[in-house]
């Protein structure tokens, strides 16, 4: 909200001084007028009193609508950037069920899920195009469509496994977990449930209410490394989604037909979440389309739709941009521009000790819209911490952003807490590209999987962050760095009560510094 009003009080000084530019032009035009108005004052006659009124009044009248069009277009530049956090996530969602499960490209149709057959690497992360990849875990993926009927959702026994499967609604909240701290790792059946959706269940399954008519759910499968694979690969496996008619032996439903319009972005090879289409309009066209499918909370509704009206976002209704004002269409336009880019720059947690800890909201972000579009645009479809917590390293101890040209330590004191079969991990990324980076060893994290890393004598861990070697007594505990800049995400699944307390109490568990080391 404070970055939003400072925006804000920018645009509105520099109306302010147009306005001022402006005011300047008419008094100078109208000294002129009056000048040589003067000097024929002598040889043509006053004009009669009705005309003097009626040009005064449309003197008058052409100073109001500019100084109405003015007011317009800061109105609706505030009005465009509030509706376009509200439902950029909202956007993002649209644009990715587009890519990979409606779209001519898709990878896993509707109502099925796309599985990961190999450990994350620089060269598999680039390929799928997945950026900040977690190479601790198999990932997969799945946007299923609630419209006709439930979905059944089977999670398997995983003998101590710690696996997950996070249910995500169109708005990128992760409203439900299959497995995992929620549910546990013994197995069973979920129902998923559409929101209009009437009838019965069969007794073994448990059901969850879903709030929009598309979801993503996304195992996720704890990996120890490629002699763990297969083990890995046989949980993954297991975890499937069946239409309830399938399940039960009963006759399907009419399935729906999709004829979504396809987003045409300016760069393809930038992430949807970027937001960087063709024609900005397009943007609005898709979040009205959105809109009518998966509406949001019905306090929502009722508190925000009316306010965007003047937008031409009417519920249940396609954006038409010939009947919106052609002053507001033009800010929806810059905004739309802006968005994205906006976006990817605004800080969405709280910074100490060079890492960045996510707001306590992230993953279930209920009204917390700011945080809900910043963290949708550089990390979608995020876990709630209970869950699983992510925390940013990006600043060395002498205040500079993390980089391969020098060389750095980072020691815990204690290690990162975890509730069994929960894991943590400590993984580099290059800033460029976002992927994790090429190096002699293949190592890309260290972490509790990584039982050979050396402890201090206090019992302390020092993890060396660095581009060369930092010699063969000490290759253990090195997790290689590259030439340029990069960031690190430390990672907890299953976090431990101190870690989780740490979000809104710091001193509940100290993140270490980020140690300069001097050259030797």
């Amino acid at each position: 909200m404070i970055v939003a009003q400072q925006m804000l009080a920018r645009v509105r000084a520099a109306q302010a001084r147009k306005a001022g530019a402006d005011s300047f032009r008419i008094g100078l035009l109208t000294a002129v007028i009056l000048c040589c108005s003067t000097c024929a004052y002598a040889q043509i006659a006053p004009p009669p009193p009705e005309l003097e009124y009626e040009l005064e009044k449309k003197a008058a009248f052409s100073q109001t609508e500019a100084a109405r069009t003015k007011a317009l277009e800061a109105y609706s530049d505030a009005l465009g950037l509030t509706a376009a956090t509200w439902g950029a996530p909202l956007v993002t969602m649209y644009s990715l069920r587009y890519n990979d499960a409606v779209g001519p490209n898709a990878r896993a149709l509707a109502n099925t899920i796309w599985r990961m057959d190999d450990i994350s690497t620089p060269e598999l992360s680039r390929e799928a195009g997945y950026v900040t990849p977690n190479v601790n875990t198999l990932y997969g993926f799945g946007f299923l469509d609630l419209s006709a009927e439930p979905v059944i959702l089977q999670v398997p026994d995983s003998h101590g496994r710690y696996y997950m499967v996070e249910i995500v609604d169109f708005w990128t909240n992760a409203f439900a977990y299959a497995g995992g701290v929620a549910t546990g790792y013994k197995g069973g059946r979920f129902a998923l449930v559409g929101p209009r959706w009437k009838g019965k269940l069969p007794a073994n399954v448990k059901r969850i209410d879903c709030p929009t008519r598309w979801v993503l759910v996304q195992p996720r499968v704890h990996v120890r490394d490629r002699a763990d694979l297969p083990a890995a690969k046989e949980v993954l496996d297991a975890i499937t989604v069946q239409g309830l008619s399938a399940a039960t032996g009963k006759p399907a439903p009419l399935q729906p037909v999709y004829h979504y319009a396809a987003p045409e972005f300016a760069d393809s090879k930038l992430p949807v979440s970027a937001l960087s289409f063709r024609d900005p309009v397009q943007f609005w066209e898709i979040l009205a389309a959105a809109l009518i499918e998966n509406p949001p909370p019905q306090d929502q509704m009722k508190a925000l739709l009316p306010l965007f009206r003047p937008l031409g976002l009417t519920p249940g209704q396609p954006f038409d941009r010939a009947k919106v004002e052609p002053v507001v269409l033009e800010s929806m336009r810059k905004v739309a521009a802006f968005t994205g880019k906006a976006l990817s720059l605004l800080p969405n947690g709280s910074f100490r000790n060079g890492w960045v800890t996510p707001a306590p909201t992230i993953g279930d972000f209920g009204v917390d819209y700011y945080n809900r579009a910043v963290t949708a645009r550089n990390g979608l479809t995020a876990n709630t911490p209970r869950e699983a917590i992510y925390i940013g390293g990006v600043e060395g101890n002498d205040g500079e952003r993390l980089s391969g040209d020098k060389r750095y330590t980072v020691t815990f004191k204690v290690l990162p807490p975890t509730v069994e079969p929960g894991f943590w991990s400590l993984t580099l990324y290059g800033l460029a590209d976002n992927y994790t980076v090429p190096n002699p060893i293949h190592r890309y994290s260290l972490g509790s999987d990584d039982t050979a890393m050396r402890l201090n004598a206090d019992g302390s861990l020092t993890i060396a962050i660095q581009k060369d070697s930092p010699g063969e007594d000490k290759e253990t505990n090195w997790l290689p760095a590259p030439e340029g800049a990069f960031y690190l995400v430390l990672r907890a699944y299953a976090p431990g009560a101190a870690l989780l307390r740490s979000q809104t109490e710091p001193d509940a568990y100290p993140l270490p510094p980020i140690v300069v080391e001097k050259s030797p």
